[in-house]
């Protein structure tokens, strides 16, 4: 018999693709399903995005690229984040990665082992756990709880760091939640985080576009007290419309850099060249594409959290950030997993348990309101009619 090592029994897996898997499944035997599983907007990506795509195929960029990536979107890139940061940050520093989850991949391999311990979001993207879990070092959950509107606490992070930690994972705007951290708990954060300079910090700002109501985004990056130890995650995938195209980017601090290099080398060699420089027209071009979505996105998050909160026995806090509404669902007496279940294979409404995003996930359901509006009326309309008449059990 095949054996595998240990290790790869500790993977866990991102649930949100087997209720996609299932939900086409269901589909395909001719259920009507409405999907608010999956966090993928439902616009395409923008045609000059695509034109740059395509013109870079006809203009014969086939073959391999630089392992970092091509100079021209590195350098877009650091050109974004100064327009968007006001944060200087070396094109030599950007990795040009296969998507944002190849950055968490690295870096949790490069602090991770036995002995170690990582602090991660809980609840949060169920990968950081099990990438952590796959390393052998020991998964230690920050809670991110309802009443601190799902922003991390400064406090409590920092009072979970102990002489075994080797990496801190944040995540604002963060997945499951909506929730964004107010810069006040990000300046004491990094003030506390100055008695422990060999924790190394990996903020995933993949959402970091995706802000309501006038709340402002904060990124690690500006902070140059921690940029030695600083890795900084995002990508086209979310602000762009871009998941397939699979194209993330990260900046690293300099001692760490050529680690991360070797890393890609050893992995996916280089992302596709056309992807790449479909990315400097998404960086470079017009943004009113990125305006335009995220006013749709708002829209719907009106509708989404207003349809919530009438729904017997649901609450739902409005989420700041992203396109996730993330509602208290303890007020129905369902456990959380089995209320996805069965709103899924009974009333044909795809979202994910919470317990999925961790063990502070019970008693919430995710909803992506990055769906139609006509899809997310019927979705709450279902949901009504299945919490009126379906008792739990």
């Amino acid at each position: 018999m095949l054996q595998i090592v240990p290790a790869f029994g500790r993977i866990g897996e991102e649930n949100a693709f087997s209720v996609l898997a299932r939900a086409g499944a269901l589909a395909a035997q001719g259920r009507d399903i409405v999907n608010l599983g999956i966090g993928q907007p439902d616009m395409p990506t923008p045609p000059h995005i695509v034109e740059a795509g395509i013109r870079a195929l006809r203009d014969g960029h086939h073959g391999y690229t630089p392992a970092v990536g091509i100079p021209g979107l590195r350098e877009a890139v650091a050109r974004d984040i100064l327009r968007r940061h006001r944060v200087e940050v070396s094109p030599d520093s950007v990795l040009v990665v296969p998507g944002g989850k190849v950055t968490m991949f690295m870096a949790i391999l490069m602090f991770g082992e036995p002995g170690a311990e990582i602090l991660y979001p809980d609840p949060g993207f169920p990968i950081y756990r099990s990438m952590i879990e796959f390393t052998g070092a020991t998964p230690v959950p920050v809670p991110i709880r309802e009443g601190n509107g799902f922003a991390f606490s400064a406090a409590e992070t920092l009072a979970l760091i102990t002489p075994r930690t080797r990496l801190l994972i944040l995540n604002s705007p963060a997945n499951p939640t909506g929730g964004v951290t107010p810069k006040a708990e990000i300046d004491a954060l990094v003030a506390g985080l100055a008695a422990h300079p060999d924790v190394a910090v990996l903020s995933d700002e993949i959402y970091g576009t995706m802000t309501y109501d006038g709340e402002a985004h904060t990124s690690l990056l500006a902070y140059p007290e921690i940029r030695d130890r600083l890795i900084y995650l995002d990508g086209a995938s979310k602000t762009y419309a871009m998941t397939g195209w699979r194209l993330g980017w990260s900046v690293w601090p300099q001692p760490l850099y050529d680690a991360a290099r070797k890393l890609a080398v050893n992995s996916h060699s280089c992302v596709n060249a056309a992807t790449q420089y479909a990315g400097i027209a998404a960086l470079d071009g017009p943004q009113d594409c990125v305006a335009e979505m995220m006013a749709a996105f708002d829209r719907r998050r009106a509708i989404v959290v207003s349809g919530l909160n009438a729904l017997p026995g649901v609450s739902c806090r409005t989420p700041k950030g992203a396109f996730y509404a993330f509602p208290n669902v303890s007020g129905t007496g369902w456990r959380a997993k089995a209320l996805a279940s069965a709103l899924l294979e009974e009333a044909g409404v795809a979202t994910i348990g919470g317990p999925d995003f961790g063990v502070h996930g019970e008693g919430y359901i995710r909803l992506s309101y990055a769906n139609s509006m006509d899809n997310i009326r019927r979705a709450l309309a279902r949901m009504r009619g299945f919490l009126e008449e379906r008792k739990p059990g």
